[in-house]
């Protein structure tokens, strides 16, 4: 298909994301790091990371409801790095031969404007690829908020149908989908090149 962009999500699409990487280093119990990641540090609580409210601000309203988790909450802030994992397997190689075949990329990510820098600068052979990456928590927009979709495509300089989509929640296709991109909820790498090379932007092997 010609003249067409693919616009990647981050985490849990090219590179792996889950905290209790971070924190199972520092908390011996299963059943103490389950509730610390249930009850204290939630996928809730982070998500106005991605929102665009800086740390400073979160971590101290939590610390003041949960004064003796203190000392993990402030490493959430320090070593928020740490629980980004390896790229997801096969996923550097479509993005690479999608690069060398001409195709734009581009990304949507829902993260943390001052956890994002460290994280690009750790990664920065494989986000060189990429024409432009929106970022939510600068844009203080999250998707699937249908405004981050249009901010990006205007950025990008592309019309909806020209973009197809690739996130791995379902409601975050659905917003794409909705302002007219084409969307790909991913699963993993091998199923993402099948629809790809359907769509003839790689091949149907890896090279």
């Amino acid at each position: 298909m010609a003249d067409i962009a693919v616009i990647f999500d981050v985490g849990n699409v090219l590179y792996h994301w889950n905290p209790r990487v971070l924190y199972e280093r520092l908390i011996d119990d299963d059943r103490a790091l389950d509730a610390f990641l249930r009850d204290v540090v939630t996928l809730d609580w982070h998500f106005q990371h991605d929102q665009g409210r800086p740390f400073a601000e979160t971590s101290a309203e939590l610390i003041a409801r949960h004064p003796e988790q203190a000392a993990l909450i402030r490493v959430w802030g320090e070593r928020f790095i740490d629980s980004i994992g390896p790229a997801v397997e096969g996923m550097p190689q479509i993005v690479h031969e999608l690069h060398a075949g001409g195709i734009p990329l581009f990304a949507i990510t829902n993260f943390s404007d001052e956890f994002w820098a460290p994280f690009r600068a750790r990664e920065a052979e494989l986000f060189a690829l990429f024409s432009d990456i929106v970022v939510s928590g600068t844009e203080k927009l999250v998707k699937p908020n249908p405004a981050i979709y249009r901010l990006a495509l205007g950025r990008f300089g592309l019309d909806a149908e020209q973009a197809l989509f690739i996130d791995d929640r379902e409601e975050n296709i659905l917003g794409a989908e909705a302002e007219g991109m084409r969307g790909h909820l991913f699963r993993d790498a091998a199923t993402l090149r099948r629809d790809l090379a359907g769509l003839d932007l790689i091949g149907p092997a890896a090279a």
